[in-house]
């Protein structure tokens, strides 16, 4: 039986179940054991983009629990605060265990992909680089990848990212520091022995290293020519750029990676033939971030993003709100009803 999102199958034993799911389970079974109860499944943030639900359904599918009623809405569906997003209806020892997995398996990939939904929207239809996988454990980067597909970025940058997508990798990057440093420093010997052994990639030069954007841009593209798709900038918010340190700042607004650190290099690339040369910033880029830098117009092709993909953190909870058709829940959680979530067939 083919296991869509690589199951760990120890579920099914109990071994990410909380102790007290586990002895509700059995007391239940012994003294309520044909009792009918619906869970309702909900969280507490404004449009909140939903995800996971087919991870839950493939659990459902591989418990073999025949006899489950389950709605829910369809992944990527926008929802808001106290909205129900899942409910499962059935003998409460058959999917007892399951409570606070599927909280966490909602929240997780929920925030993924609600954050991701929020940056594309402030992009303007730039591309957009999902560089999370430095920024979390790494087993995460499975469905973290398909969670930032459902929320709109697509561009990932390890392999394990696109495992639960149907599309093939199609890896997106550049190279790090480590290269440059390999080099002693030396831009143009890192570029040079990048491209010999990839010469069918895209050749992304990261221009921050000695902290002179401009020049280091300049003669990496001058010495290229028309071999250089893209630079990137990375320069630390500790940091300002050489180019730029003759400027009055006020509130740091010259420091990292800036409007007019990037409005500089855009110029200067196109007085000196390089208009065809991409942009890329990266170095704490988030909602907020992009869109002051959409707002002041600043040329960027590229943004790569790391930690804003996981911060924001959507909290999902579930709650008994029906037993055999009558209402009982905990107070302020009662059964809510939306015409956003349909039956669903999960076996």
């Amino acid at each position: 039986m083919k296991n869509k999102f690589n199951i760990d199958l120890k579920i099914f034993e109990n071994y990410y179940s909380a102790d007290y799911f586990k002895k509700t389970r059995e007391i239940l079974n012994k003294f309520k054991p044909n009792q009918l109860v619906t869970m309702q499944w909900f969280q507490r943030k404004e449009n909140t983009v939903i995800c996971g639900i087919e991870v839950i359904k493939e659990i459902l599918r591989l418990s073999e629990v025949k006899d489950l009623n389950v709605e829910a809405v369809e992944e990527g569906e926008v929802v808001n605060s106290l909205e129900p997003v899942l409910k499962i209806t059935g003998k409460y020892n058959n999917f007892a265990h399951f409570e606070g997995l599927f909280d966490g398996i909602l929240s997780r990939a929920s925030t993924i992909a609600t954050n991701a939904k929020k940056i594309i929207n402030v992009a303007n239809g730039k591309m957009v680089l999902n560089m999370n996988d430095r920024m979390d454990y790494y087993t995460n980067q499975q469905i973290d990848g398909y969670a930032s597909s459902i929320g709109g970025i697509t561009n990932l940058v390890t392999e394990a990212s696109f495992e639960f997508l149907e599309s093939q990798p199609n890896l997106n990057g550049t190279m790090p520091h480590a290269l440059i440093a390999s080099f002693d420093g030396d831009l143009l010997k890192a570029t040079e022995a990048y491209k010999e052994v990839f010469p069918n990639n895209n050749l992304v030069v990261l221009v921050d290293y000695n902290n002179d954007c401009i020049n280091d841009s300049l003669r990496v593209c001058n010495n290229f020519r028309n071999e250089v798709y893209a630079v990137r900038l990375d320069t630390s918010p500790s940091l300002v750029d050489k180019s730029l340190q003759n400027l009055n700042e006020k509130d740091n607004e010259l420091h990292g990676v800036n409007p007019t650190l990037v409005k500089l290099l855009r110029e200067k690339l196109d007085e000196n033939g390089h208009k065809n040369v991409k942009i890329i910033v990266s170095s704490g880029f988030d909602e907020n971030k992009i869109k002051y830098f959409e707002d002041l117009n600043t040329p960027v092709d590229i943004y790569g993003v790391g930690e804003a993909i996981t911060k924001n953190k959507i909290a999902f909870t579930g709650d008994i709100v029906l037993i055999d058709g009558k209402k009982q829940s905990k107070f302020g959680r009662e059964n809510v009803l939306s015409n956003k979530i349909k039956s669903i067939k999960y076996n």
